[in-house]
């Protein structure tokens, strides 16, 4: 079936479908109605015929379906798609304003080309051919030069047809430099396949869970698919199930969880140990799973004969609830109580990755809380964590490398992922960024950015604009003027997701594999062009194996054939769902030992990977940075790839925005002890800058540690977001895992002065 828009059109479903799921009130909707009505660009649809139509949210990894009203060809509301397995019909905030995103001020309207110096805002337009020819005669002079190796991209996702083209194409032409921006994905992956030996991706059976034990996982702040973890919150509180939040700070998550633990940042891996030597010594963990299917819970002793210690000397030795409770700050009796209720659940699951799980955070944490869940013996089962395998829809012929591929890929990955030091991690953005500024193991002299604003996103944006600048051609292919895009050297805009087709698959934490599709809701309003087309003419552009590893004529005809039998059923529901997948039998496991494997042996049966367990360290000396600062996560606030639109922001409290200005969170204790009080203005600076910011008293954040909110201080965009606040990213630096490279820092020492 050719996709085009007769035949998309004869797809659209009439009536009503889906309710909002939004914190915004009916009240601010009247204010944000008067306070739009300045704004020229604000859509006013004249009295037309109403239609809908299905397609699916990309604002952020939790794969929503949406079903967006129109009258005539003008989109005028997004809801939630009904009976969308993820979303069941709900939509956040951030997708109920995702019209502001189509018809707003922030598009880039056509292909652009640098005239001034980066970052300063000079542009001309430039044709489609022009761009397309810069482009392609610039990749053309790295590989006849034999370098093109020199190439990167960093892809916001590595799921579907569109990043599977972009990294198809990076592979025939000779670079192994596509890169993700970090999540928490990355580590449940990792962990996965250390102590499972799956290459699947973490599923979490929230649904069904009733004794949830989350380590700073922001359920109400969008952790996850957003709208599915706010109605999973809701079912487990009416059928009288218990979350349990452990995280410095009260966040909307722990104001509504059955119980707050606060906790001393970047101690939780201690935490799941000390449950775990409560759970081992009163014998509360599941005793049969783990003496038939589990390795390194016992001590052993390799093949060369030396004796290695298991799990449970581990914790036995190290990691008493007394011992524990001088690390994180939690009295040893709360953490025996933590840990029995945890065992004596039906359905236990403990859960990690704080936030809105954009920061990877260590593989050690991961391991130890994943450990709680193999006690207790929840793995693939109801309520509990489910490995499910990643999408195997695209199967697309091999490539044929010629001789400058061949030698391209050969010369290693600039981020070191999936080297002799990082085997397993399969990105490391935070790497890239370091060796680019180092020209290690080779410069990088021209970078690809789609889907992803890694000028704003990453840790440190100092060191990552230095980084940039040291690549002499960037080239964007963002629909917007974010902070990436407005350093870049030739912005080449795609259509904006609510004006293209694009498989949506797998949503982050889904328990089953699901592809929902992106249809083009109205016409493109720009010169815009899909990626996927412009990533087949710059292969046809190149000519030779690059060509021929490209057989399609366009995007849709590519997305046509890789769907195959599935895309009458996207077609006609909007998504395709695995109906049939059930989670791998819990007593089967993929690793050396075919067992789930609490400590890690190497391939000769030695003591492997031996996470460091050890609390991350934030950067900074105390005596001068006597505090520690943390990020927290607001669903009013988008802190990826996509930043806020006006209706978003204007929902942000007085209390963390004013003006301009941005509030720190302190607490009152740690206040008086440094002469601040409410809402006076002081200077926040760490090892890694300073901000002018305003002091906001709030009981529920530890004395010593105070915080920020991510997703302000834009540069980029437009007046109603740049400039306001500051980016968390700017103060913070990474600190690498020893053992996977990956980012594992959370917070930063700080101090905070009167201004």
């Amino acid at each position: 079936m050719k996709i085009d828009r007769r035949s998309f059109l004869s797809f659209v479903i009439g009536g009503a479908a889906g309710t909002a799921l939004t914190p915004l009130p009916w009240k601010l909707t009247d204010d944000l109605s008067i306070w739009s009505q300045n704004w020229p660009w604000t859509p006013v649809p004249p009295t037309g015929e109403v239609t809908f139509v299905h397609s699916a949210c990309t604002l952020c990894p939790g794969g929503c379906g949406i079903t967006v009203r129109k009258i005539n060809d003008r989109a005028v509301k997004i809801e939630g798609m009904k009976d969308h397995p993820v979303n069941h019909g709900g939509i956040c905030i951030l997708g109920a304003s995702g019209l502001q995103l189509l018809y707003g001020p922030s598009r880039v309207k056509s292909p652009l080309q640098r005239v001034g110096n980066r970052g300063e805002g000079k542009w001309k337009k430039v044709s489609w051919d022009n761009a397309l020819s810069q482009v392609v005669t610039r990749l053309g002079e790295l590989r006849g030069a034999g370098k093109p190796h020199s190439v990167a991209c960093v892809s916001g996702s590595d799921r579907g047809t569109v990043p599977g083209l972009l990294n198809r194409f990076l592979t025939v032409y000779g670079s192994p430099n596509f890169i993700l921006p970090p999540s928490i994905k990355d580590t449940y992956e990792l962990t996965l396949f250390l102590m499972q030996g799956d290459q699947a991706e973490a599923g979490f059976d929230v649904e069904s869970a009733d004794y949830i034990v989350s380590f700073g996982s922001g359920i109400i702040e969008g952790w996850g698919s957003p709208v599915r973890m706010f109605k999973a919150h809701s079912r487990l509180k009416l059928a009288g199930g218990k979350l349990i939040q452990i995280e410095p700070r009260l966040s909307t998550t722990a104001a509504k969880a059955d119980q707050w633990i606060p906790i001393t940042p970047g101690t939780e891996a201690a935490l799941a140990l000390g449950m775990a030597h409560v759970i081992i010594r009163e014998s509360l963990y599941r005793s049969d799973f783990i003496a038939t299917h589990a390795f390194g819970f016992e001590d052993w002793t390799d093949p060369q004969g030396k004796p290695q210690k298991g799990f449970k000397t581990l914790v036995m030795e190290s990691y008493s609830p007394e011992k524990v409770s001088g690390i994180t700050g939690i009295d040893g009796n709360r953490i025996s109580a933590l840990a029995r209720n945890f065992a004596r659940a039906s359905r236990p699951l403990a859960i990690c990755g704080r936030g809105q799980g954009d920061t990877p955070g260590s593989i050690g944490e991961f391991m130890a809380v994943h450990a709680l869940n193999a006690l207790v013996g929840n793995l693939n089962r109801k309520g509990g964590v489910w490995a499910v395998p990643e999408p195997d829809y695209i199967d697309w012929p091999d490539v044929e490398m010629d001789q400058a591929a061949s030698a391209g890929i050969q010369k290693g990955r600039v981020d070191e992922a999936e080297s002799n030091r990082y085997p397993d991690t399969r990105y490391l953005l935070n790497r890239f960024v370091e060796n680019v500024l180092s020209a290690k193991p080779y410069p990088v002299e021209m970078l690809l950015v789609s889907e992803a604003n890694p000028l704003y996103t990453e840790p440190d944006t100092q060191q990552v604009k230095a980084a940039l600048d040291k690549i002499p051609f960037i080239v964007s292919f963002s629909s917007y003027m974010d902070e990436t895009a407005q350093y870049a050297d030739l912005i080449l805009p795609n259509h904006t997701y609510l004006e293209r087709y694009e498989d949506v698959a797998h949503p982050t934490g889904f328990t089953r594999p699901i592809i929902t599709l992106a249809r083009p809701v109205v016409s493109p309003r720009f010169d815009t062009r899909h990626l996927g087309d412009v990533t087949l003419q710059m292969a046809k552009g190149l000519g030779g194996p690059v060509s021929a590893a490209f057989p399609w004529k366009t995007y849709e005809s590519c997305l046509e054939a890789t769907l195959g039998t599935r895309l009458d059923t996207l077609l006609r529901e909007g998504y395709w769902v695995d109906r049939g997948f059930t989670a791998p039998a819990s007593r089967r496991f993929h690793t050396a030992s075919s067992k789930f494997e609490f400590m890690v042996p190497n391939q000769q049966g030695e003591g492997g990977l031996r996470p460091d367990y050890r609390p991350v360290q934030p950067v900074g000396e105390a005596a001068a940075f006597p505090l520690v600062l943390i990020p927290y996560d607001s669903m009013r606030l988008a802190n990826g790839g996509i930043g806020d639109p006006p209706f978003l922001i204007k929902t942000v409290e007085d209390t963390v925005l004013k003006g301009k200005e941005v509030f720190v969170e302190v607490n009152p204790k740690t206040a008086a002890a440094l002469g601040l009080s409410e809402g006076k203005p002081a200077r926040l600076a760490t090892p890694k800058g300073q901000a002018r910011v305003r002091v906001h008293l709030y009981d529920g954040i530890m004395p010593g540690v105070v915080a920020l909110p991510r997703g302000l201080g834009h540069t980029a965009y437009d007046e109603y977001l740049s400039g306001k606040g500051v980016n968390f990213n700017a103060l913070i630096g990474p600190v690498p895992d020893p053992s996977t490279g990956l980012n594992a820092a959370w917070g930063i020492r700080a101090s905070l002065r009167r201004a």
